[in-house]
């Protein structure tokens, strides 16, 4: 392996929050596996580590918008 190749595999860089569940919640518009945005995940290969590690910091205060509880069943026979 050249060094050139090897220093690509030991690049210092944020790896993605991607646990391949990839399914974009309809209302929030966030995956709901990572909690990035459509564009997050697509440019995120291109990112710099400074806006990776923002991005990262930003998605716990996320899981609450896709979290919530619509009810269910109770819900549902509440309406009838």
């Amino acid at each position: 392996m050249s060094e050139n190749t090897d220093a690509i595999w030991k690049r210092d860089e944020i790896q993605s929050p991607c646990v391949k569940v990839c399914v974009m919640h309809p209302q929030e518009r966030l995956c709901i596996g990572c909690l990035r945005t459509i564009d997050e995940i697509v440019g995120w290969s291109k990112m710099t580590t400074p806006e990776r590690s923002a991005i990262m910091a930003e998605l716990p205060a996320r899981e609450p918008r896709i979290k919530q509880r619509r009810g269910g069943r109770a819900a549902r026979l509440a309406q009838d």
